[in-house]
């Protein structure tokens, strides 16, 4: 007898504590708790650590208190000028209220379908309100290097609104949508902006083209230039061979006249230097004129057979 005590005192022991340890649970840091009685919310536990719940009566739905990750699907929207394009969209989100959280969406899978809902909603109608330059482009750049040109008009335009204001609308006004959802949306990126398929190839030749028309002003500029560089070059090529010209005869006639004036000097001092500078002169002039294969005719009353006839025949 009493040994059944004995057994029936420890099952019941084992029992109690199999309850007791069903209701205890662990909170992590990263962790928030809603607890349910029956279906029915009763607390909120954010703290970490240690805690219990009322066995089999009591439930927990546990939350992340990190910030989660929201990925949007590529949608098609289309822009206050009628440009047909695919937009990727990415958000930040956590759960600020999580019984709030709890009553109205449940779980991770009704949280993001209703962001779903909401930024996608408002993604379009802000790209609808807005030309899609501003949809691209942040600020504006420098006109002459990289310009924010009109493709259908061909003129030049001003980014008054520009792409992060836009995020930023969209990210507020979601934002407020979402706050009777114990949510919080923190942060809002647009991640790519595309054409559809049917219109790309027509864009990216309207842009080809612009960049080619571009490129031959550059080009033609350039060569207005170059031609300009050139023709100075020549003129000033010209300019200096003229004066190297110019200053080469003024040597050539000063080094003449210095040596006409040194022949007249030595031909004008006596008879005999006189005759000596014909002599030689006349030298130069057989040494330049004649060769073994050239024959003259000369009279004897000559000049230039002056100095041969009284050569010695030996």
């Amino acid at each position: 007898m009493k040994r059944t005590s004995i057994i029936v005192t420890v099952v019941v022991a084992f029992i109690l504590l199999i309850i007791l340890a069903s209701g205890l649970f662990v909170i992590d840091e990263t962790e928030q708790v809603v607890v349910t009685r029956l279906g029915k919310p009763v607390r909120t536990i954010v703290n970490p650590g240690l805690h219990f719940k009322i066995p089999f009566l009591e439930t927990t739905h546990i939350f992340d208190k990190r910030f989660l990750e929201w990925r949007g699907e590529s949608n098609q929207v289309t822009t206050k000028d009628k440009r047909y394009i695919w937009v990727d969209t990415y958000a930040r989100w956590r759960i600020v209220d999580p019984l709030l959280y709890y009553k109205r969406l449940r779980d991770e899978r009704g949280a993001m379908s209703r962001i779903d809902d909401i930024i996608d909603g408002e993604t379009k109608t802000t790209f609808a309100k807005h030309d899609l330059i501003e949809l691209v482009r942040t600020s504006n750049r420098d006109p002459l290097a990289d310009p924010a040109m009109d493709m259908d008009s061909g003129s030049f335009i001003t980014i008054k609104y520009g792409r992060n204001k836009i995020a930023n609308e969209i990210l507020a006004s979601s934002a407020e949508r979402v706050k009777d959802l114990g949510i919080e949306i923190l942060d809002f990126k647009i991640k790519r902006i595309n054409y559809v398929k049917e219109v790309q190839t027509t864009v990216f030749e309207r842009m080809v083209t612009e960049r080619k028309r571009i490129a031959d002003k550059y080009r033609s500029e350039g060569q207005g230039e170059a031609s300009r560089i050139s023709g100075e070059k020549e003129r000033e090529l010209k300019r200096i061979q003229s004066e190297a010209t110019r200053t080469a005869q003024e040597i050539m006639g000063k080094a003449d006249a210095e040596a006409a004036a040194i022949y007249n000097n030595a031909y004008n001092k006596n008879a005999t230097s006189r005759d000596f500078y014909a002599f030689m002169k006349t030298m130069e002039t057989y040494e330049n004129a004649l060769d073994s294969g050239t024959s003259l005719i000369l009279s004897t009353g000559s000049d230039f057979y002056k100095y041969l006839k009284s050569v010695n025949p030996e």
